[in-house]
């Protein structure tokens, strides 16, 4: 099968289309065909070991032998272990695994998968994982959201920040958006109740108004962030394209001085780290089967034009997600 390695790290140039084994799986894993895929910042950052933690899963010197590039997925299931439950060959699926999903067919763990909506086409589902994880877990778990809070979201017009506006309105918020002049209108037709074009207008003035605070972009210190906040409110930390780009810890720099910060002010710092399960991706499908939250899709680019995809999304302008068809 054709599937994108890297053996050193650097930009994307370094990315080579290669032919491979197809991926044996075990008991209860199911043998995916891919039939789209979807780039997220986590994929550029792999490539070029950025942030340098990066190096100690991935390898120290170069990347280890074999290790297939792609995480966000969507496709048609080709065989499964002999412990699956739930799905059988034929079946249209969407998930996400570490690495591996920038190939012909992937090898996903059981509880990582969910059966795609049917309103949904597969470049549609394969944007949903990481990015909707992200958000839901963030507003949900992280941040406790509740039915008639006011929730900001810092970097609404990218791939999270597009299922958060979303997510926060079906989980009864009222949500303000903040967005670049171009992105306003999108925005606000995600269910935005309020946008902030921040070229105009400096969202950490407006003190002491918004309950929950779900900062992905990464552009502001913590005590800019915390100023929006009412004296209860919660800060979720995603990490973005701006926070600690090129250092050893990256994002976690941030997150982390939010963790030693947060027990010594008055509003709860914390940090997002997604957990992929099919629990919450079959809630996802329930919520896009029901038209409450659609994937945003600003570009496709073919599979044999990955590098390209990723290039793309690197500077952090998307608007909403990258998609790849196969």
């Amino acid at each position: 099968m054709k599937a994108w390695t890297w053996d050193r790290y650097g930009p994307p140039d370094v990315m080579t289309l290669k032919d491979v084994a197809e991926p044996a799986i075990t008991r209860d894993e199911v043998l995916v065909r891919v039939r789209a895929a979807s780039v997220n910042p986590y994929d550029w950052r792999h490539v070029r070991a950025d942030p340098a933690l990066a190096r100690l899963a991935n390898g120290l010197l170069r990347p280890k032998p074999g290790l297939i590039l792609g995480a966000d997925f969507a496709g048609v299931v080709k065989r499964v272990g002999d412990d699956v439950t739930g799905f059988q060959p034929g079946d249209e699926v969407f998930g996400e695994v570490r690495l591996g999903s920038f190939a012909e067919t992937v090898a996903v763990p059981q509880d990582r998968l969910a059966v795609k909506p049917a309103r949904l086409t597969f470049e549609q589902a394969a944007s949903v994982s990481m990015a909707a994880h992200t958000a839901l877990q963030g507003l949900r778990d992280v941040g406790k959201i509740a039915a008639g809070q006011r929730v900001l979201v810092n970097g609404a017009s990218g791939g999270i920040g597009t299922f958060a506006v979303q997510l926060a309105k079906a989980l009864g918020a009222e949500v303000t958006g903040v967005c670049s002049t171009r992105n306003v209108e999108l925005v606000r037709s995600l269910g935005a109740d309020d946008v902030i074009d921040y070229t105009r207008d400096d969202f950490t003035d407006r003190k002491g108004r918004y309950d929950l605070l779900m900062d992905i972009v990464g552009n502001r210190s913590l005590a800019r962030l915390r100023r929006p906040l009412t004296s209860r409110g919660r800060l979720v930390l995603v990490g973005g394209i701006a926070s600690g780009r090129g250092r050893l810890l990256g994002p976690a720099a941030q997150q982390l001085r939010g963790a030693l910060t947060s027990p010594f002010v008055g509003r709860r710092i914390a940090s997002v780290s997604w957990k992929p399960n099919s629990a919450d991706l079959r809630y996802l499908a329930e919520l896009m089967e029901k038209g409450q939250v659609t994937p945003v899709i600003d570009r496709t680019f073919p599979f044999a034009e990955i590098p390209d995809a990723l290039r793309y999304i690197e500077p952090g302008h998307a608007r909403g997600k990258v998609a790849i068809t196969f």
